[in-house]
């Protein structure tokens, strides 16, 4: 059974798809432990309430500095003693002594299709708007292990998704959701739930 952790800081669309994906079985021999946010207010709280998860919040804001921070949620993350974190909407920089101590565990999820909008400020709306501002017409979502880079660890699965005319980046973001995000990241977590994914010379080999 692999027992997942999801860092969460805002409205935790994603974590609900997880969490239906987990109860409707088409993501299996899979736990949700925890559900870890830096915001005491995320919506992604209330979600992980409703279906009977722990919810956590470790915020920098209640420590010194960003040393402190780093520390107390490495600890949280191994008192859960989980296999998988994944990253659902977490917008706080993990830190690196984590990303060692979970390395080929930590798995993110960023709108686009890398390597295309990625990187140090593309998250969120910003995305999508860039997207539409360059003119493209494929857009999609990325399912990437995590390094300690920004969106540049070994990528596991993406999904394209068609812009349309007239497009927002409202719009579009809620498109890039609805057809990628929400199929992709139950996707993944089941396939490494059930031993289908390696990482092979920086690369992941996915198993039929």
């Amino acid at each position: 059974m692999l027992k997942v952790a999801v860092m969460v800081s805002g409205g935790g669309t994603n974590l609900q798809a997880i969490i239906d994906a987990v109860e409707a079985g088409t993501i299996t021999n899979t736990e949700i432990v925890a559900v870890v946010s830096n915001n005491k207010g995320a919506y992604a709280l209330e979600r992980a309430k409703n279906a009977g998860i722990k919810g956590i919040v470790v915020s920098p804001k209640d420590y010194e500095t960003r040393e402190q921070f780093n520390e107390a949620l490495v600890q949280q993350m191994d008192l859960l003693q989980v296999d998988l974190i994944v990253l659902a909407g977490y917008l706080v920089v993990i830190p690196p002594a984590m990303i060692d101590k979970y390395e080929n565990r930590i798995i993110n999820i960023h709108p686009s299709l890398i390597p295309s909008f990625c990187g140090t400020g593309f998250y969120g709306l910003k995305v999508h708007e860039a997207a539409l501002e360059r003119g493209v017409k494929v857009v999609g979502a990325t399912v990437h292990f995590v390094d300690k880079g920004t969106d540049t660890g070994p990528i596991l699965l993406q999904k394209a998704v068609a812009v349309e005319l007239g497009d927002t980046p409202e719009v579009l973001q809620r498109r890039v959701m609805e057809q990628a995000e929400w199929l992709l990241l139950p996707q993944a977590i089941d396939l490494i739930a059930n031993g289908k994914v390696s990482i092979v010379n920086g690369k992941t080999v996915i198993e039929d």
